[in-house]
């Protein structure tokens, strides 16, 4: 699904990392981990197209969606076509407020297909469905909880059932009940619907909980310290700032 290549990301004289390079398979609940200020969000958008990378290239559903320079990337309709293959959920939610639940949801579907309108709202209160939300709809984003924000945000994701979600901190702001209810619904989206998933955290819980495979970074390193499956990680990594994160301990 996808194919990082010695990926590096810099904002002036600072490398934020180099030398990434990693592979994510389909259907597979993949987590990017790490210590604050370590480059999560930021190859986070270096993988949707929102970064150019300073070096090495992003491969999405094969095709090149994001290369430095000097390489050959998709561009215009193409780019566009592909773009609308992957969702995104920021960790905000970025839902817009003045919209209700169900026209939050709606709106790429409007933007992106010629649906008629009795078409996109059965399937904006279908993904809403998904996710838990089916009594919500008609409510404005102001009156929701911060798992519903978190919630309604995944349901938008996939309105054009796109076959890859990346999650920007999903559990960030929540209570651990309301962070494992999360949790859930990712691990039953991935398997029901074979979704691919893409998950940005530093949640150890959500690690455990839903990751299937990982990578971790670290800001010292400038890169990749570790990867695999998370569980295996915290029991048998012999590096001691990945032991020390999943065992939380000082390193």
């Amino acid at each position: 699904m996808i194919r990082v290549r010695d990926l590096a990301a810099r904002f002036g004289e600072r490398t934020i990392f180099e030398h990434v390079s990693f592979e994510v398979r389909r259907g597979e609940v993949f987590v990017i981990l790490g210590g604050s200020g370590c480059g999560k969000s930021t190859l986070l958008k270096l993988m949707v197209g929102l970064y150019e990378p300073a070096a090495g290239s992003v491969e999405v559903l094969g095709r090149v969606l994001a290369a430095a320079e000097g390489d050959r990337a998709v561009a215009g309709r193409e780019r566009r076509a592909l773009l609308r293959r992957i969702g995104v959920m920021w960790q905000s939610g970025a839902l817009f407020g003045s919209m209700t639940l169900a026209e939050n949801v709606e709106l790429p579907i409007e933007e992106h297909t010629d649906l008629p309108r009795e078409a996109r709202a059965l399937l904006a209160r279908a993904k809403l469905g998904l996710v838990g939300l089916s009594e919500a709809a008609e409510r404005l984003p102001a009156e929701l909880s911060g798992g519903m924000v978190k919630r309604a945000g995944i349901a938008r994701a996939m309105a054009l059932d796109p076959p890859l979600l990346f999650l920007d901190e999903p559990s960030a702001g929540l209570d651990p009940i309301t962070s494992a209810g999360l949790d859930r619904l990712i691990r039953e989206l991935a398997r029901d619907l074979g979704t691919t998933f893409v998950v940005v955290t530093h949640e150890l819980q959500s690690i455990l909980a839903i990751g299937d495979r990982c990578i971790m970074l670290d800001r010292e390193a400038k890169g990749v310290i570790a990867e695999g499956d998370p569980r295996r990680l915290r029991e048998e990594s012999t590096h001691p700032t990945v032991r020390a994160f999943f065992r939380r301990e000082a390193a």
